[in-house]
C-alpha cells in the first residue's frame, strides 16, 4: 500500500511538473487575464486554474481528492465553485487565445509552408439525461440514435492541418423552442460575458456557428478553409463564410435554391 501511495504520489508530481511548464510556456497567466479570469483579492486565479488542470490530468474529482487528502489545496472547494460560476469570464476568449499560441509556437513552425490548414465544424450530443436543474437543459434530438435526449449540443470549432487537430472553442446549445427547454437561463447582468454566453446557447446552430469562426478570425488563426457536413450548408452560411476571407469544403444540402 505504501508503495502505491509513493507511485501516486510521485505521478502527481510529475504531472504538477508539466502543467508548470505548459502555463508558462504559452503564458496561460496572461489568456485568463485577458479573458477576464482574475480577482482583485482572495486566492490567485493560476492556483485554482492549475489544481483544475491536475484533477483532470490525474483522473480525479475534487470531492475524491478532498477525501483522501492528496494534494489537498490552501483553499475550499467553495472557492472552485464560485470561480466557475464567475460570468465575466469569456472562456470562448481563453480558448481561442490559447489554442492560436499552441498552433502558432508548437504546431506550424514544423510544417511547410505550403500545407492547407483548415477549420472543422462538427456538433455532437451532450448527454444530461439525469440532471433536472441544469440551466437552460433542453429535450434535443440525437440524430445518430434517432431519438430525443435530455442535454444539450456540443457545438465545437476546431483547427486541423491535416495531422493533427486541436479544438479552438465551443459553445454547448440549448434550443431556440422554448417549449423543447425543460429549464430557462439564470437571470444575470446583460451587460456581462455570461449574459451573452445564455443568450448564443439559445440561438440557431448556423449563426452560433459564425460567432465561434467570427473569434478564430479575430484571432488569426491560421486556415485557408472550413469544413462542415451539410447540415450547416445553406446558402446565407456559405456567404457568411466567404465574407469572412474562407473558402468552404462541405456536402452541399438539397434545396430549392441550390
Amino acid at each position: 500500500m505504501h508503495d502505491v501511495r509513493t507511485f501516486l504520489s510521485r505521478n502527481d508530481k510529475q504531472i504538477t511538473k508539466s502543467i508548470k511548464r505548459f502555463f508558462t510556456r504559452f503564458h496561460v497567466s496572461s489568456a485568463l487575464k485577458a479573458s477576464n479570469a482574475y480577482k482583485k483579492k482572495g486566492v490567485p486565479v493560476m492556483e485554482i486554474f492549475q489544481y483544475l488542470f491536475l484533477l483532470i490530468f490525474s483522473n480525479r474529482s475534487m470531492y475524491m481528492n478532498l477525501i483522501t487528502g492528496r494534494n489537498t489545496p490552501d483553499f475550499a472547494k467553495d472557492t472552485v465553485y464560485r470561480f466557475m460560476k464567475m460570468i465575466q469570464i469569456n472562456w470562448i476568449r481563453f480558448t481561442t487565445i490559447l489554442s492560436t499560441r499552441i498552433i502558432r509556437d508548437a504546431i506550424l513552425p514544423l510544417n511547410s509552408e505550403d500545407r492547407a490548414n483548415v477549420l472543422i465544424i462538427d456538433d455532437s450530443m451532450f448527454e444530461r439525461n439525469r440532471s433536472k436543474k441544469v440551466e437552460l437543459l433542453a429535450k434535443v434530438y440525437d440524430h445518430a440514435k434517432h431519438k430525443y435526449r435530455f442535454g444539450f449540443r456540443m457545438l465545437t470549432l476546431g483547427w486541423s492541418d491535416g495531422s493533427t487537430f486541436l479544438p479552438v472553442n465551443s459553445v454547448l446549445l440549448s434550443t431556440e423552442n422554448r417549449k423543447n427547454r425543460i429549464n430557462e437561463a439564470t437571470e444575470v447582468d446583460k451587460r456581462t460575458v455570461g449574459y451573452k454566453r445564455r443568450k448564443l446557447s439559445m440561438e440557431k446552430g448556423t449563426q452560433a456557428m459564425l460567432t465561434l469562426l467570427d473569434a478564430a478570425r479575430k484571432a488569426t488563426i491560421s486556415a485557408k478553409y472550413v469544413l462542415f457536413d451539410s447540415w450547416f450548408s445553406s446558402p446565407s452560411t456559405l456567404h457568411a463564410v466567404k465574407s469572412m476571407g474562407y473558402d468552404v469544403i462541405g456536402m452541399v444540402k438539397k434545396t430549392p435554391k441550390m
